[in-house]
């Protein structure tokens, strides 16, 4: 279960929440409409890219978005938040998929979605992640999957 709104939770001083639902592997079954908020947000706000070692996606908004990135998490349990920073001036929460939660949960969501017509920068910019990251991706789908 999800942190109730306006109710704090811890932060690790690496800036890993422990909320719950941060750390449970489950993908909660996902409706039409919360793809298309997914997709919608990544487009418009999200970062492609990666580590050199594994992709990730990244979303950083303003702390006021709170509620939204606890929805995010609460439908993609495996992702992490992290936060809430304050730098330059900003207060921001800063949401995560790498790895396996990425390669299992969000790929199948943007690679159905995501496409030129729709929005052809940030295609470009995903197809670029997953060109450069295409043997992790490769070998994480074919692990077995997490009990």
């Amino acid at each position: 279960m999800a942190t109730p709104p306006g109710r704090p939770f811890h932060v690790f001083p690496s800036g890993e929440t422990t909320d719950s639902c941060a750390t449970t592997p489950r993908v909660a079954e996902l409706s039409d409409f919360d793809r298309g908020v997914i997709v919608g947000l990544l487009i418009g706000e999200g970062s492609f890219g990666g580590d050199g070692k594994q992709p990730q996606v990244t979303l950083r908004m303003h702390v006021r978005h709170e509620a939204l990135f606890r929805w995010l998490v609460e439908r993609l349990p495996a992702t992490r938040l992290y936060g809430p920073y304050s730098h330059g001036g900003r207060s921001y929460y800063q949401w995560m998929a790498r790895g396996r939660a990425l390669v299992r949960d969000v790929l199948p969501i943007l690679e159905h979605q995501l496409n030129d017509g729709l929005d052809g920068h940030a295609a470009t910019r995903f197809r670029a992640m997953l060109e450069r990251y295409a043997s992790f991706i490769e070998r994480e789908r074919t692990r077995r999957p997490l009990e």
